[in-house]
């Protein structure tokens, strides 16, 4: 069967079978039966999902990361996991690389990271964790890009994308009646005053940053009551990981500042921190190279500048000497990524399988 038939299928059988983080069971089974299949040696783990294959012979070793989970999204009024983060494409694209590669010589031992969990933020960690990185010089990515950043036949060799992180919090106030508010301690008082000094906080207009509320929950179907509790959500992004930091730390402060002004507790809770991406140069123009042989000098796109995010730059906030970078694919992709009804052009799945093929046996011979 044509390498380009395969991804298509690869990708037909991902996206009908999405699985969410850490429940991604029988996506594991399908990649393991891929690479049994090809007979491409890898091992799966006991304890999580994933799994980790390799080719080739010698010392070096370089690595491509594909995220396998899907996301948890209402689509057409109805809750389940759905493949709009366009990992079904990045697994197939990964596959098809290594098909590509099978098929001709390559300079070093070249290992391929099928990760879980990647939109819960932690996914990368389990993999470095349990060695997937380890000898590893350099390190690829892949992921296709909104229609916004680059149109189809177009592919970046960099993305740069910000760092995140995510605060829930929760004020504990005094419930009241709604005619005698002296009595109690409204929990939405000091919420209304959060949204308002998060507005407040300013850095160089140089910088790329942001902070919002993104949840508030307060009261019952009484309206004559005074809410004393309340639960809110702030999402907080930077295009630096250092003016994240600076960020979370003022944000930090100010509500508690606000608490005690209010009389309140405010109890918080920071997750899901996502770094910003530490880019390789050298990474990268190995992937420029590459996109220009594989596609053509009219394929290649600048860099990517995002405000989203991905857990794959954990892999060098842990492994600092780590040479990494994600290829941005162009693929028409519409109405946005995470959009539960987010489509793209399927051609761009061969394309950006050959363009990573190129890339990684590039980097094989690097010394």
């Amino acid at each position: 069967m044509a390498i380009e038939k395969q991804i298509g299928e690869w990708f037909a059988h991902f996206h009908a079978n999405p699985e969410v983080s850490w429940k991604e069971v029988e996506t594991t089974k399908k990649i393991a039966e891929i690479l049994t299949d090809m007979k491409v040696k890898h091992h799966t783990f006991d304890d999580v999902t994933g799994v980790v294959a390799e080719i080739g012979e010698g010392d070096q070793i370089i690595a491509v990361r594909a995220d396998i989970d899907a996301l948890w999204q209402e689509v057409d009024g109805v809750f389940r996991a759905n493949h709009s983060c366009g990992h079904d494409a990045n697994m197939s694209m990964v596959l098809g690389a290594l098909s590509y590669l099978l098929e001709q010589q390559i300079g070093s031992r070249i290992r391929f990271i099928f990760q879980p969990a990647e939109e819960k933020g932690n996914g990368a960690k389990s993999m470095i964790e349990r060695g997937a990185v380890d000898d590893v010089s350099h390190l690829f990515g892949v992921h296709l890009r909104p229609q916004e950043e680059i149109p189809f036949g177009k592919i970046s060799p960099a993305i740069h994308h910000g760092a995140a992180i995510f605060l829930e919090g929760k004020v504990k106030g005094i419930d009241a009646h709604g005619a005698r508010p002296q009595q109690g301690k409204n929990a939405l008082d000091p919420i209304f005053a959060i949204a308002q000094f998060l507005k407040t906080i300013h850095f160089s207009p140089y910088e790329a940053y942001s902070a919002k509320l993104t949840k508030v929950q307060a009261g019952g179907d009484s309206l004559n009551i005074i809410p004393g509790n309340a639960v809110f959500a702030i999402d907080v992004r930077a295009q630096s990981n250092a003016v994240l930091n600076e960020l979370q730390g003022r944000i930090d402060g100010g509500i508690h500042s606000i608490a005690q002004l209010y009389g309140v507790d405010i109890e918080l809770n920071w997750s899901d921190y996502t770094p910003a991406a530490e880019v390789s140069e050298e990474a990268a123009s190995i992937a420029k190279d590459a996109i220009i042989e594989a596609a053509g000098e009219g394929a290649f796109a600048p860099a990517i500048i995002t405000s989203g995010s991905d857990d794959f730059h954990f892999y060098t906030i842990h492994r600092p000497d780590l040479k990494a970078t994600m290829i941005g694919v162009g693929a028409d992709l519409g109405p946005g990524l995470h959009h539960p009804d987010m489509t793209f052009n399927r051609d761009a799945l061969d394309l950006g399988a050959r363009v990573l093929a190129a890339t990684l046996a590039k980097a094989s011979f690097m010394e």
